[in-house]
C-alpha cells in the first residue's frame, strides 16, 4: 500500500483533532469509510462516463475513471479520479486497477464509490480458489496474490502510526521499529470457529440471479451479503474453516431443508422462523491431538424435538464430541442465548496453546487462529521481556478467558487479570485450574469504566499487557496507565487505527488536556492472523521514559 497521496491530506488535518477525542471513532477517518453493498451492475438512470470530470469534487451518482492506488483500512481500494486526483474509496479495488465507478456517497474531500466494470486488471492479480469470493464478504481479497497482500497491509500500519500516531517516519526507520510484517504459513481453511446465517431466500448478485433457476427464492444457510443483515449467501463450502468443519456444513445443507423436518430458517424482518445461526467450532483433545468439534445450534425457541434429526446427523461423525442448542428469542442477530443446553456429548471441547489445555464452550473467546496464536503469543512473551525468575508482577487487561496471562503464569510471580465478560472471566479462572496454575487472579470488570479506586486490589506491576478490542482503550485507562508508569506496556491490537491513537497518547500525551506522555515506542509487529481479509493484528513494546 502506498502513502496516502497528497490530495487527502485536506481532510486529514480537519479530521485528526476530531479523532483525537474520547470516545473516538474506531477507525482512521479519511481511510475507514463503510461502503454499503449494492449490485454491481446496477447504473444510475442519469449518470455518464465522465473522462475529464467538470468538477473537481465529483456528484453522487457521476460516471468517474479511476485508478486503484492502494488498500486502506478495512480492505477497501484508495483512488485517484484520473485528471484530477481527487481520492475515493472503493470496495473491492485492487491496486494497479483502473476500472469505471458511480459515486454513492459523498463525506467532506472524499467520496465513496461502486465499482461498475475494470477496465486493466490490478498488478498481482491471481485465481480465487472459493466461488463465493466475488460476492462473499469474508475474504475480499482472495484475488490478490499473498506477498501483496502482506505488503499492503505492512504498509498501512506504518501510514496510520506516522499520520494518526505523530511519529516521524525517519525516527521509525532509524530506529527500526516497525518489524516486517508476520505471515501466516496456513493461508486457507486456518479458522477454528465459524458462524452461520440461516435465511428464507438465496441472496444472489445480480449477474447470478439472472443465470439462477430458481431465483434463489429457496432457503438459505451461510454468510451475509455484504451491507445485508437480512440476505444470506448460501454457501456450502467455506475455505477459511477446517475441513472436519465443513465436512459439517455439507452434512446439515443436505437435509435441513427437507420439508418432512419441518425446519424454518428464521426470517429477521418478519421475525418468524426457528433455525437462527449455526456455529461450527474445531478445537483439538489434550491428549491425542484429534480435532473435536463442536455443532452449535441458535434457534428462536426451545424445540429439541425439531433438532434431534439434525442432531442425529452430525453426531455421526467422529470428530463431533459436542451439540449445543443456543437459545436466543430477541429480535437480534447474535449467536448468544438466553439458554443453553447440550443434545449431544459434552458442553465444551478443548484446545490446546503454548503447552496449556484450554476448555472452550459455545461462547467462549478464544483466538480463531490456533496455529497463528501460538506465534503470536510468542511475539508476546518475547516482548514482554520477562525475567523467568518469578519475580514479575503482570497485569493482564482485556484478559478475555486468561490465554495471553496464563501462557505469562508459570514465569512471574502472579498475573492479575481483568475482564468485562463474566462468562469469559468463569473459563478463565476454569483453565487456570485445569493447568494447575494458582498464581493468576482473574476479575470481572468494565475497563471503560474504572474510578479512582482501580489499581488498589493488585501491586505495581512490572508489565502490562493490554489487548483490547477495536475500539481500543478509553481515556480513563490511558490516564490510568500514565500514572501507573510500569516498566513495561505490551499493547496488543486488532486495530491498527486506534492501536496507533493510544500509542499517541501514550507516548506524546495530550496538551490539550495537559496531559504528558511518557512511554517510548521500542518495537512494532505485524502479524497476519487473517489471510485474504483486511484484519491485521499488531503487538507494541513501550517503555517508560
Amino acid at each position: 500500500m502506498a502513502i496516502i497521496p497528497n490530495q487527502c491530506f485536506r481532510h486529514l488535518r480537519t479530521t485528526l483533532p476530531r479523532l483525537r477525542k474520547f470516545p473516538s471513532s474506531s477507525s482512521f477517518s479519511t481511510i475507514s469509510c463503510s461502503l454499503a453493498e449494492e449490485d454491481l451492475e446496477q447504473t444510475h438512470p442519469n449518470s455518464t462516463i465522465a473522462s475529464k470530470p467538470s468538477s473537481y469534487f465529483p456528484k453522487r451518482g457521476q460516471t468517474l475513471e479511476l485508478v486503484c492506488e492502494s488498500l486502506a483500512f478495512k480492505g477497501k481500494g484508495l483512488c485517484k479520479v484520473t485528471d484530477t486526483g481527487f481520492v475515493v474509496m472503493c470496495d473491492r479495488a485492487l491496486p494497479g486497477e483502473r476500472f469505471i465507478g458511480r459515486v454513492t456517497r459523498k463525506k467532506g474531500n472524499y467520496a465513496e464509490v461502486t465499482k461498475l466494470k475494470t477496465i486493466t486488471p490490478p498488478r498481482d492479480i491471481v485465481d480465487a480458489p472459493c466461488e463465493y469470493a466475488p460476492y462473499c464478504g469474508g475474504c475480499k481479497t482472495q484475488n490478490l496474490s499473498y506477498e501483496a497482500q502482506l505488503r499492503a497491509k505492512e504498509e498501512q500500519v506504518r501510514d496510520l502510526v506516522v499520520h494518526v500516531g505523530r511519529f516521524p517516519h525517519k525516527e521509525l526507520e532509524s530506529h527500526n521499529i516497525i518489524k516486517p510484517i508476520v505471515p501466516c504459513d496456513i493461508q486457507f481453511h486456518y479458522r477454528n470457529k465459524m458462524e452461520f446465517s440461516f435465511g428464507p431466500h438465496k441472496w444472489l448478485p445480480r449477474e447470478l440471479l439472472l443465470k439462477s433457476d430458481n431465483g434463489g427464492g429457496s432457503y438459505a444457510l451461510g454468510l451475509h451479503a455484504p451491507g445485508y443483515f437480512d440476505k444470506v449467501l448460501n454457501v456450502d463450502k467455506c475455505f477459511l474453516q477446517t475441513e472436519p468443519a465443513n465436512k459439517v456444513l455439507a452434512a446439515i445443507q443436505d437435509c435441513w431443508r427437507d420439508p418432512q423436518l419441518c425446519l424454518s430458517p428464521y426470517n429477521t424482518r418478519s421475525h418468524f422462523g426457528f433455525l437462527k445461526h449455526l456455529m461450527l467450532r474445531v478445537g483439538r483433545h489434550a491428549s491425542t491431538g484429534l480435532p473435536e468439534v463442536m455443532v452449535n445450534f441458535v434457534t428462536s425457541s426451545y424445540k429439541p424435538e425439531l433438532l434431534k434429526p439434525l442432531v442425529d446427523k452430525v453426531s455421526a461423525f467422529p470428530e463431533v464430541v459436542s451439540v449445543i442448542n443456543n437459545v436466543n428469542t430477541s429480535v437480534g442477530n447474535t449467536s448468544v442465548g438466553e439458554e443453553e443446553h447440550t443434545l449431544y456429548g459434552k458442553s465444551n471441547i478443548t484446545e490446546i496453546l503454548r503447552g496449556l489445555t484450554f476448555q472452550i464452550s459455545a461462547n467462549s473467546f478464544f483466538q480463531t487462529n490456533t496455529q497463528q496464536a501460538e506465534v503470536l503469543y510468542k511475539l508476546i512473551e518475547e516482548f514482554a521481556g520477562i525475567r523467568g525468575d518469578g519475580s514479575e508482577i503482570v497485569l493482564d487487561l482485556f484478559c478475555g478467558t486468561g490465554t495471553i496471562g496464563l501462557t505469562l503464569a508459570r514465569s512471574v510471580r502472579h498475573v492479575y487479570g481483568y475482564e468485562v465478560v463474566p462468562q469469559a472471566i468463569a473459563d478463565a479462572r476454569l483453565n487456570a485450574k485445569i493447568n494447575g496454575i494458582e498464581n493468576a487472579t482473574f476479575v470481572q470488570g468494565d475497563l471503560n469504566k474504572i474510578d479512582e479506586n482501580f489499581g488498589e486490589n493488585f501491586p505495581n506491576p512490572d508489565i502490562v499487557i493490554s489487548d483490547p478490542n477495536r475500539p481500543g482503550m478509553h481515556m480513563k485507562l490511558i490516564k490510568f496507565l500514565l500514572e501507573l508508569k510500569a516498566p513495561r506496556i505490551v499493547y496488543v491490537s486488532c486495530n491498527p487505527a486506534t492501536c496507533a491513537r493510544d500509542l499517541d497518547y501514550l507516548c506524546h500525551g495530550m496538551t490539550e488536556q495537559n496531559i504528558k506522555g511518557c512511554y517510548k515506542i521500542i518495537s512494532l509487529q505485524p502479524v497476519d492472523m487473517f489471510p485474504h481479509t483486511p484484519h491485521i493484528e499488531c503487538v507494541c513494546l513501550l517503555e517508560l521514559c
